[in-house]
Parts: C-alpha cells; structure tokens; sequence
C-alpha cells in the first residue's frame, strides 16, 4: 500500500514532527510505502508532488491548523485525523486508513 500525508500542528514545531514520524514508522512497520510533507514553523518540507497524491492509495491528513496545498488531494481518498491522535495512535490511524481504502474497493 502507498499512503502520503500531511502533518500539521497549531505552533508548527514539535508536533508535527513528532506525528510525522510516529505514521512513517508505523506505515514501514506494516511494509507500506509512505512520504509524509510537514507544514510546521520552517513551512512545507518534504512537499509531495501532484503525482505522489494521485499514485496514492490514501492520504492521511493528521493536522490541527488549517494547512496549504489542499487542492492537491481532490480526488484523493483522504482519511482526515487529528495531529494529536497520530502521534498517540498512529497504529489506530493508519488501521482508519487501510479500512477506508478497503470500503473504497467495495
């Protein structure tokens, strides 16, 4: 499976990273391929390009704060998650995301 995603709290530093790093680690555990952008303070690194979005199976947006680029993910399936609940859950997630991708075959 491949997933992109966004990661984004409202002061832009620890968070984001920290949730960027939580779904990266438990995406490879499961074998995934994954590319997470943070948008925090320094503003988007590790931007995804319009194809890495469209090649994806879902996107897994975990933000607190409005981010930019959204229009990048209008014909995505994207799981929509709170920054908070990547960082703490990131199993339960990315369970979220496979499950969707999985109604979506149906």
């Amino acid at each position: 499976m491949k997933v992109v995603g966004i990661t984004a709290c409202p002061t832009g530093i620890a968070h984001t990273y920290m949730a960027q790093e939580a779904l990266e680690k438990e995406c490879k555990r499961r074998g995934f391929e994954v590319k997470i952008e943070t948008q925090g303070a320094y503003g988007p690194e590790n931007e995804l390009t319009q194809e890495e979005v469209d090649e994806a199976d879902v996107a897994i947006i975990a933000v607190g704060v409005v981010i930019e680029g959204t229009e990048r993910f209008d014909n995505a399936l994207v799981l929509n998650a709170d920054v908070n609940d990547a960082i703490g859950h990131p199993e339960r997630v990315v369970d979220d995301a496979v499950a969707l991708v999985e109604k979506n075959k149906a």
